[in-house]
C-alpha cells in the first residue's frame, strides 16, 4: 500500500464544567473537520470510504477518553484514533475542578496504488 498524506487539519476543544475528556476531544475533532469541506476524495476519483483517517488527540488524562465515541464522529472513511498525553487542564480559581482543553490533528491519506 502506498499510503500518501493529502491533508492535515488541527482543532481545539474544551469541556468547561464537567471535566469530560471525551467531549473535549470530540469538540477538537469537530473543530478540525467542520472548518473545511474535504473534497480530496473526488479530486483523486476515490469514494469517500477510501479515506484513511488518522486522528491524534492530546489531553491531560488520555485514559479518560472513549475512543469508540470519537470514531463515531466520522461520517465516512477509515478512522484510527490515538490519544496521548497533551492538551491542558486549567484549574478553576474559586471552585474545585478544572477546564479541560484537548488538541486534535486529523490526517487524511489515501492508498495511491489504487489509482
Amino acid at each position: 500500500m502506498a499510503k500518501t498524506r493529502v491533508l492535515v487539519e488541527f482543532g481545539i476543544g474544551t469541556s468547561l464544567r464537567r471535566e469530560d475528556y471525551t467531549e473535549a476531544a470530540s469538540r477538537a475533532i469537530k473543530d478540525a473537520l467542520w472548518h473545511n469541506s474535504v473534497n480530496v476524495a473526488e479530486l483523486f476519483d476515490f469514494p469517500k470510504e477510501a479515506m484513511i483517517i488518522d486522528a491524534e488527540i492530546g489531553v491531560a488524562k488520555p485514559e479518560r477518553v472513549d475512543v469508540a465515541a470519537l470514531k463515531a464522529i466520522f461520517p465516512y472513511g477509515q478512522p484510527s484514533i490515538t490519544v496521548t498525553e497533551g492538551g491542558l487542564d486549567v484549574a478553576k480559581p474559586h471552585v474545585e475542578g478544572c477546564t479541560v482543553i484537548a488538541n486534535a490533528a486529523v490526517i487524511v491519506s489515501f492508498d495511491m496504488e489504487a489509482l
